[in-house]
């Protein structure tokens, strides 16, 4: 069984590192090809410099992906097959007077260790791609004081909850992943109640919305749809990017509106109208619930599986592990699912791209009976262009990644007579 293991985590592998790299290239060749032409639908509103600039910032960050992919598998095998994983098991397991420290942190070093291996990439895409293409507004100092404050937010969250898991499954019996579960929901409400107030005011500041008119408008918007909010804020993203968004954040009728002040400097009041509209018809039509629901079930459904493999031998002989007592076994087995469960679910990546995308529809029609889809319209071109989204995706790479519909349809739809 355990030989099974291997040969088809193998496979799934190589399918995962094949099927990237065969998207890569056709995204990148497609936007290539189509880079010196505005498609037609967007001539009168979208320069070609801008549509040349949208191409190659895409180019750069597709290539940049090969390179990331191309390390995470090497480094994948060299944590399972090539006996990594082993031996951090190996050297920390002397250096704990209890187990449930021991098995916190072979989670944790593996963590800080994927952590660092991620940083350059990280670097690279602030400091060269996104300054390449006038983006990026972060000095080093304050791209190395984030990752102190994320480092600590998520050491601060995530340790306790890490060690509460092992405790779970070293001392809960058999349906320790059930009581995991449960906690998780737990953690991730606790999070969602202390993210605005809270976490993110560590990173970002927020101020009411001072415009008066805009706030009326909006105000409007929020009574015709039944919306409830503890107010509006405007976030000083523009400390770090160029970008624009918007988006909302809080739990039930706390839940706050927060617009990046790059996004209230380029689009019009009505155009933020509707691109607020747009994020209302998600909450309206149960889009966040469902997720949020969706999530729930799947996650049980994973623990539920983890919870029949920490006591299956074969599941670490076959991924390069000897296997240790089943008492011994959790943080080991945590680490393990955790590195290979994206390449057994990554051809299931569709499926979560079409339901996305037609939550994107069926929001965008909200947004067009509660404001104005010429607005909608007006709104996004003016977003694609200033966050350099392409135009002109390759079909099939849009189909299996994104999770918003492609520009030129997504417009297309909006225009249609209702």
């Amino acid at each position: 069984m355990a030989s099974l293991l291997t040969t088809v985590f193998v496979l799934f592998l190589l399918l995962m590192i094949g099927v990237r790299y065969w998207l890569a290239s056709r995204q990148i060749r497609h936007v290539t090809a189509h880079a010196d032409r505005v498609p037609v639908q967007f001539a009168d509103r979208v320069s070609l410099a801008s549509h040349r600039k949208a191409a190659h910032y895409t180019v750069a960050k597709t290539r940049l992906a090969i390179v990331e992919s191309t390390l995470g598998a090497g480094v994948l095998v060299a944590l399972t097959l090539l006996g990594g994983l082993q031996w951090i098991s190996d050297a920390l397991q002397p250096l704990f007077a209890t187990d449930l420290l021991y098995q916190v942190a072979v989670v944790a070093t593996v963590t800080l260790l994927l952590s660092f291996i991620d940083l350059p990439f990280s670097w690279f895409r602030q400091f060269r791609i996104e300054q390449n293409f006038g983006f990026n507004r972060m000095t080093l100092r304050m791209w190395l004081t984030d990752l102190v404050k994320s480092s600590v937010v998520a050491a601060v969250l995530g340790l306790p909850l890490l060690a509460a898991t092992i405790a779970l499954m070293q001392h809960a019996g058999t349906m320790w992943w059930l009581y995991v579960w449960l906690l998780w929901i737990a953690f991730n409400a606790l999070v969602l109640v202390l993210y605005p107030t809270l976490i993110a005011p560590i990173f970002d500041k927020f101020e009411p919305l001072k415009d008066s008119a805009l706030a009326e408008r909006i105000g409007a918007l929020l009574s015709r749809t039944g919306f409830a909010s503890r107010g509006v804020f405007v976030m000083d993203g523009s400390r770090r990017s160029s970008h624009g968004n918007a988006y909302f954040t809080g739990l039930g009728r706390a839940k706050r509106i927060v617009f990046f002040d790059t996004l209230m400097e380029r689009l019009l009041p009505p155009e933020i109208e509707a691109v607020l509209a747009h994020e209302l018809g998600h909450f309206k039509l149960k889009h966040i619930a469902k997720r949020l629901a969706f999530s729930f079930v799947a996650s049980l459904g994973v623990l539920a599986l983890l919870g029949w493999l920490v006591t299956q031998p074969w599941f670490f002989v076959g991924l390069g592990i000897e296997p240790l007592p089943v008492s011994g076994n959790q943080g080991v087995a945590l680490v393990l699912f955790m590195l290979v469960l994206p390449v057994f679910t990554f051809v299931l990546a569709p499926l979560s791209s079409v339901m996305s995308r037609k939550h994107e529809f069926e929001a965008d029609r909200f947004a067009a009976r509660n404001a104005s889809a010429t607005d909608l319209v007006n709104a996004l071109v003016k977003l694609y262009q200033d966050n350099a989204s392409t135009l002109t995706p390759d079909p099939v790479h849009s189909a299996f990644y994104d999770s918003h519909p492609p520009a030129s349809i997504r417009i297309e739809r909006l225009l249609l007579p209702a």
